[in-house]
């Protein structure tokens, strides 16, 4: 995002990415502005190209149900490599880094076996030396992802979705403050239909709208991975660490850490404070820490296909 954000102007981007459809209103009263204050600083901040309202559609809409992040280690440059492997179809996040990881990646397949089979595919990308791999449980905070634990068979076990629910899904996924009216003349559906609709989907965890910052070269956001493992249950810990406002995400899960996270701060001292507060949190027993420095892809670049 282009420029320093002020104060109201992170607690605004914080507000919507709860609830990226929040009414001008009500972040008025938040922020303490008059209701045409702040409609213009929301503007502002979208019309700058940093911040976007999406909808975070829940992978099991595309028949995805395993989830994990992988840590890479790279023999030279980490950029022809992080280019690599963002070209599988099983990535759907890829950012190079500063420290021990030269690029982390996220993957969303079908099942545990081609979740294998996607990893086997990163491990054979010409410059790859090792990777690391943590399979998700529970997400418990993402831009990308409604929170909630990854079961099977998820939120579409008590919904059915139609036509007009996928064509409700595709619009939100580009634009997720798309009025009603805009919604409704998408769909064939009368504007308090589309309303009914968009309410369900999103009671029912099948979409979340959340405010996303891309991570590029002209950012003024610092973003931080972490990884970090626990001494016993790991659930109170993630409870903690995800009520952090600087916690953009979290999920819990096994393998090669207990948990990984990503701090987005509008200064390295805001970023270094929530690092220490993850540290010194009871029952946290290591943390390794490393600096995102460029999205390579992210999973709204994705352009799959919503199912029939």
């Amino acid at each position: 995002m282009h420029g320093n954000l002020d104060e109201i102007d992170e607690r605004l981007v914080r507000a919507l990415h709860e609830d990226g459809r929040a009414s001008y209103e009500t972040l008025a009263r938040l922020v303490g502005l008059a209701r045409s204050t702040t409609k213009a600083r929301v503007q502002r901040l979208l019309g700058e190209g940093g911040l976007r309202l999406v909808g975070a559609i829940h992978p099991a809409v595309f028949g995805l149900h395993q989830l994990g992040h992988v840590t890479i280690e790279t023999d030279g440059p980490a950029g022809p490599v992080a280019r690599q492997v963002a070209e599988l179809d099983e990535v759907s996040f890829v950012t190079t880094t500063a420290g021990r990881f030269a690029v982390t990646a996220e993957l969303r397949t079908a099942d545990l076996e081609s979740f294998a089979r996607g990893l086997a595919r990163v491990q054979a990308v010409p410059g790859v030396r090792a990777l690391q791999t943590m399979t998700y449980l529970r997400i418990w905070k993402d831009p990308y992802f409604p929170p909630g634990p990854l079961e099977s068979p998820g939120p579409l076990a008590h919904i059915e979705l139609d036509a007009s629910d996928h064509a409700l899904l595709a619009h939100l996924r580009a634009d997720g403050r798309a009025s009603f009216a805009e919604l409704a003349s998408v769909t064939g559906l009368s504007p308090g239909a589309a309303r009914a609709r968009v309410l369900r989907l999103l009671e029912t965890g099948v979409v979340h709208i959340g405010a996303l910052v891309r991570l590029t070269p002209l950012s003024r956001v610092h973003t931080m991975g972490f990884a970090l493992d626990v001494n016993g249950d790991t659930e109170p810990v993630a409870r903690k660490i995800a009520a952090l406002d600087e916690i953009d995400c979290l999920a819990t899960g096994i393998g090669w850490c207990g948990g990984i996270g990503t701090i987005r701060a509008g200064s390295l001292d805001d970023v270094l404070a929530t690092l220490e507060r993850v540290r010194g949190l009871p029952g946290v027993r290591t943390v390794e820490a490393w600096t995102h420095l460029r999205a390579i892809k992210e999973e709204n670049d994705r352009a799959l296909p919503l199912a029939e």
